[in-house]
């Protein structure tokens, strides 16, 4: 399975703006958790048996007022200092005007024009995901056409092919079930992956960060960059499941 993970430059403003607004945490911290997140994705895919793309956006497809610089190279840099220089990781840029465009217009591109048997699109900020999922992910695209991994809210943080789909406006909230009908429209089957929450909104961090410190009790770490970037900032959950700083 080639694993796609779309990857924006970290910036300021950019990246996990609903968790700034939502959150006591600052746009930097933000960039700053996004970073740790992928870094952990990385990490996952790097260990499992799937083929690593790092689909990143460029100045063509990024809003005028974050498209100064060159974010391939911020994007390359970030994966390099994660998973070091001699990965062996393809880059690809993102063509489209729309999320859903530029998922579609690679998943299409890989599946029909490279003859690619599975692919598989993992989202940058979901930290606890781990090699047991992408595996078990690719096994399940053996038995359906199309495996989604569900998130908080209705969101995803994986989608997998092994056929395309009508990828007009198929990320449209709420994701998984709008995902799971263009599947069925399709005369395709449809599985799911176990779910796992994505750090994009408070509910999905304070998911995030109780799981990290259930593994940790348990003796079984993950999301090591997440985690650390977690206790720098001195994040936890209060009372009524409020997110704060010790």
């Amino acid at each position: 399975m080639i694993v796609v993970v779309p990857v924006d430059p970290p910036r300021d403003g950019l990246v996990l703006q609903s968790l700034a607004e939502q959150s006591p945490l600052s746009d930097a911290e933000t960039a700053s958790l996004y970073e740790a997140a992928l870094a952990d994705v990385l990490w996952a895919v790097a260990r499992s048996g799937g083929d690593l793309l790092v689909n990143y956006r460029d100045a063509e497809t990024l809003p005028e007022a974050q498209a100064d610089g060159d974010p391939e190279a911020e994007i390359r840099s970030l994966v390099s200092n994660a998973l070091g220089e001699t990965a062996d990781v393809r880059f690809e840029r993102q063509v489209g005007s729309s999320r859903s465009a530029r998922v579609g217009n690679t998943v299409t591109h890989l599946l029909e024009r490279e003859d690619a048997q599975s692919v598989g699109v993992l989202d940058p900020t979901v930290p606890l995901v781990n090699r047991t999922e992408i595996d078990g992910a690719a096994m399940s695209l053996r038995r359906h056409d199309v495996v989604l991994g569900p998130s908080t809210g209705g969101r995803i943080y994986f989608a997998g092919f092994s056929q395309p789909i009508d990828f007009t406006d198929a990320y449209a909230t709420p994701e998984l079930p709008t995902l799971a009908r263009r599947g069925t429209e399709a005369g395709l089957g449809v599985g799911f992956a176990p779910m796992l929450p994505t750090v994009t909104s408070p509910v999905g961090l304070q998911t995030t960060i109780a799981g990290i410190e259930a593994r940790q009790a348990a003796d079984r770490p993950g999301a090591e960059a997440t985690a650390a970037l977690v206790d720098d900032l001195g994040l936890s959950i209060g009372e009524g499941d409020a997110l704060e700083r010790r």
